[in-house]
């Protein structure tokens, strides 16, 4: 197997971290990040591109300069309006287009038209064509282009719907206020349906599951997945929601042919969707080998740094730095293998009282992850200092303290280490 160059476009969306974190670290898969915005990407994607906003005149002319240039082989689109409009417009870009049939697309990209394809299946919402055919409240309105719970409303009587703008653009459906699921997906390059995982949605925050555990098998769940794969035309990750009606029935709420944001929870089970996509698409045999145990994922905001440093010496701290609450920090050694990766030099300044080398090997640490081990006894850790191109990383305030005054390079207590972290692959 050859090495291949993956774009992912936008890579700062939900969507786009995700892929960014399922494919980071396959050996065989080089990763670039595109995006219109400075964002998110700029912290985990180790090679990134501007190109402009894909609604612009000039975008595919300016994309396919960027894929050209960055010699890119397959492009990965991260967000539902971008899937489709590089679908339609495939055969005018420069590199493979991670995607299914533009029929599939097409279809599911719309709710008025994935509930008009499959109006005949039980697990269809009733839908009303207009807010006259309303027969029963209350009603559940959505955009027809949509995702997530973006743009929805709960309609309680006839006097509400003086609150929608833009009707038209609307699907009514029949309210649902029972447990809402989505079901994670995966077909294989000859249609068949290899994975499906059914993950309760427990907290939600901007229609994102940043709450989700893996449900038991439910036949019924089972049964719908089956029949969408078999109408519908799938090629890697897809995924579909569910939500219970009043009689505790499942019922559609949307399909989409792509991947989902919160499908890391598939790989912590063993299943990597959007690793499996790309293979699919490269045309490789693909297996799954799910593992069996409950799992569940809670998402939040998380912080990545860039900080303007520019050193070539780590000096750092033994007792209550590396070695933490009689732990190895595995934060702080994690960074100290980066500077190994990036060839950096590494100094242990200790006043350590005994023997470090076996202190060290007590917490298996080799001694040769350092340039040099130092015991400066009672004397001020900067006569220890060579080279004031460095950074110092030591828990006590006073021994920073003496170091900056005295080389003048910046210090960093345990609590800053988090921002010395290199997060691009």
């Amino acid at each position: 197997m050859k090495n291949v160059r993956v774009a992912v476009f936008p890579a700062g969306s939900e969507i786009g971290l995700e892929i960014c974190s399922a494919l980071q670290y396959d050996k065989y898969v080089e990763l670039i990040g595109l995006t219109s915005v400075r964002d998110h990407a700029e912290m985990v994607y180790r090679e990134t591109e501007t190109v402009p906003y894909y609604q612009e005149e000039d975008f595919i002319e300016k994309l396919n300069e960027v894929l050209e240039r960055a010699q890119v082989d397959y492009l990965y689109p991260a967000y539902d309006d971008v899937l489709l409009f590089l679908t339609r417009r495939q055969r005018e870009i420069h590199a493979k287009i991670i995607t299914t049939e533009p029929e599939t697309i097409e279809i599911t990209r719309f709710k008025r038209k994935t509930y008009e394809f499959l109006k005949c299946e039980p697990f269809v919402p009733k839908v009303y064509s207009s807010r006259e055919k309303v027969e029963r409240y209350p009603v559940f309105v959505k955009p027809d282009r949509g995702q997530g719970a973006q743009g929805t409303q709960k309609i309680e009587k006839e006097a509400d719907w003086g609150k929608v703008e833009d009707l038209e653009s609307m699907v009514i459906t029949e309210y649902l206020p029972g447990e809402e699921v989505t079901v994670d997906c995966f077909t294989d390059g000859n249609g068949v349906l290899c994975a499906y995982e059914p993950r309760r949605r427990i907290r939600i925050k901007s229609g994102i599951a940043v709450r989700s555990e893996v449900m038991d098998e439910d036949f019924a769940i089972t049964d719908i997945a089956n029949v969408l794969n078999g109408r519908l035309q799938f090629k890697g990750a897809w995924f579909f929601q569910l939500k219970k009606n009043q009689e505790g029935e499942y019922r559609l709420l949307e399909i989409a042919a792509r991947v989902a944001g919160t499908m890391g929870l598939g790989r912590s089970m063993g299943i990597n969707y959007p690793l499996l996509t790309l293979y699919v698409h490269m045309g490789l045999e693909t297996e799954v080998i799910p593992n069996s145990y409950h799992a569940c994922v809670d998402r939040a905001l998380v912080s990545r740094y860039e900080l303007s440093l520019d050193y070539r010496t780590v000096y750092v701290d033994l007792d209550d730095t590396l070695i933490l609450k009689g732990q190895v920090n595995d934060l702080l050694i994690r960074y100290l293998y980066q500077c190994v990766n990036k060839g950096k030099r590494l100094v242990l300044l200790s006043r350590h009282a005994g023997d470090m080398g076996d202190y060290l090997r007590r917490f298996r640490i080799s001694e040769e992850l350092f340039d040099q081990i130092v015991f400066v006894g009672d004397s001020p850790k900067s006569e220890y200092v060579q080279d004031k191109r460095a950074i110092l990383i030591d828990d006590s305030f006073r021994e920073r303290k003496e170091v900056m005054r005295n080389c003048g390079f910046p210090v960093f207590g345990t609590e800053n280490v988090e921002s010395l972290i290199d997060w691009k692959r």
